[in-house]
């Protein structure tokens, strides 16, 4: 499966945060750290069974904003990075 260039960069920063990029280690990760959080934010036992339809968007987000806050956090700082030594040039 081909990548997209931005699909490869949150793979080069999930890395660089220490999570793994093999795909099915990446993605078992994810669904630790998604379980993780439910169990924070107190919605666990609605999400036991893997069925998300009946949890709030406003819940989900928070679950996505703890989970992709790092990754995507990071990968802005690096887009900010690379245009601006675009810009620099």
């Amino acid at each position: 499966m081909v990548k997209s260039p931005l699909e490869n960069l949150k793979y080069e920063v999930a890395a660089e945060l220490g999570i793994g990029t093999d795909d099915a280690s990446y993605k078992e990760k994810l669904e630790k750290m998604k379980i993780e959080a439910a169990k924070e934010i107190g919605i666990y036992e609605q999400i036991k069974d893997g069925y998300w339809g009946e949890v709030p968007s406003r819940e989900c987000g928070r679950v996505g904003g703890r989970l992709g806050g790092k990754i995507g956090g990071n990968m802005v700082k690096k887009l900010i990075t690379l245009a601006e030594q675009q810009l620099q040039k």
